[in-house]
């Protein structure tokens, strides 16, 4: 039965992590200059279109998470929790090696994948300590 609980808990932490990743693919076709801004990088030409790319790939990857989150089999969830527990870690790491000064959005930005990767690996301990 608890189990079952951190299961549901990791569905939800999955469909907020796809509302967040699908808020950063609209923000990243819309308006790929102001990203770059925020992150104290340079605009140009080139990396506005590389920030297109990566929001259309965000477009896929959050659409994958929401469904993952309604209809994955509990086995599966699982292991998409563990992917995503290394991915959002990763995002916020490589979010502080920026090249560029650290700004108050790429801090933010960090924080949000450590607050999700840390989300995830705490349900995960959990649901590894009764099964």
């Amino acid at each position: 039965m608890e189990a079952l609980k951190y299961i549901g808990i990791l569905r939800q932490i999955l469909k907020a992590g796809s509302i967040v990743f699908g808020l950063s693919a609209i923000f990243l076709l819309a308006l790929p200059s102001l990203f770059l801004e925020l992150l104290e990088l340079e605009v140009s030409d080139t990396l506005s279109w590389s920030m297109r790319m990566i929001g259309i790939t965000l477009v896929a990857l959050s659409g994958n998470m929401y469904v993952g989150s309604k209809f994955a089999p509990d086995n599966a969830l699982i292991m998409v929790a563990k992917v995503m527990a290394i991915s959002a870690f990763g995002l916020g790491f490589l979010t502080l090696l920026i090249p560029a000064k650290l700004s108050l959005f790429s801090l933010a930005y960090a924080l949000i994948g450590f607050i999700f990767s840390s989300a995830y690996a705490l349900f995960l301990w959990k649901l590894s300590r009764i099964k």
